[in-house]
């Protein structure tokens, strides 16, 4: 089983995108030329890259899951602009291969560096992107942070149901003790800048177990022929904590954007 499996339909309906201002905020960032190209890096379900669409002529997304690329597909394709290219690629970061000659303004990877070798492929972003151009590492906290009352409650029923351990697929997750920016200033892309985007979500119990569904520690195949009994021990723990079924959450997204040395 891979990380993913089952969950593209549940990731591209329930997953948060990203806030059109922080999308804005990272066009900034890039040269103005045109045409003006994007690589997203572990694009899902395209979320980001679809947010990205109005500031770029020419896009590249990359996931190694191909349910994913097929469902980004289905959704991107009708979007692009006109006069504008979108490329979706299933493909691993560190194997990746643009087409020669192509080099991206803007490199985005958002809630997928953790998966990555990271050494690895800021390194070989190095031959793909253009003189002055960026990447940006972003991500807002997970639900695993379980910073409200809610989200600890729900997590102690899926540990209750899959262990004490985050799962990642059918291994658990390993944590990463180093900050992303100190892996970044020790890459080609050295020169760090950090800033926070804050954001306010609302739930209902729904969309909670669709966000759920679309993660590598709570996908459906997980819980094999005990999936109902999670569903309905979640709905009886949600209640506990609304008696309108809406749940809030204020998280923040942390970016950072690297850029080569002068």
């Amino acid at each position: 089983m891979s990380l993913f499996t089952g969950t593209p339909s549940y990731y591209r309906q329930y997953r948060p995108g990203i806030p059109d201002d922080l999308a804005a905020r990272l066009a900034t960032y890039v040269p103005d030329r045109q045409p003006c190209s994007l690589l997203d890096v572990g694009t899902g379900t395209g979320l980001v890259a679809e947010a990205m669409m109005p500031f770029f002529t020419d896009i590249i997304a990359c996931d190694n899951d191909p349910d994913m690329i097929a469902t980004a597909e289905q959704a991107l394709r009708p979007k692009v602009p006109q006069g504008a290219a979108l490329s979706l690629v299933t493909s691993t970061a560190e194997d990746l291969r643009p087409p020669t000659g192509w080099k991206a303004d803007l490199v985005t990877i958002c809630r997928a560096f953790h998966w990555l070798d990271q050494v690895a492929v800021l390194h070989l972003l190095d031959s793909q992107v253009a003189e002055g151009g960026a990447v940006a590492v972003f991500s807002n906290r997970s639900f695993w942070a379980a910073e409200s009352d809610w989200k600890a409650a729900v997590k102690q029923v899926i540990k209750g149901f899959l262990g004490e351990e985050r799962r990642a697929g059918t291994r658990t997750f390993q944590h990463h003790n180093r900050p992303y920016s100190e892996i970044m200033e020790e890459s080609p892309f050295s020169q760090v800048e950090e800033f926070t985007v804050p954001v306010i979500r609302t739930w209902n119990t729904a969309s909670i177990h669709g966000y759920l569904y679309s993660t590598s520690f709570a996908a459906p195949a997980l819980f094999g022929d005990r999936l109902e009994e999670f569903e309905t021990t979640v709905h009886k723990t949600l209640r506990g904590f609304s008696r309108d079924d809406t749940y809030h959450e204020t998280n923040e997204f942390l970016v950072r954007i690297g850029r080569r040395s002068a």
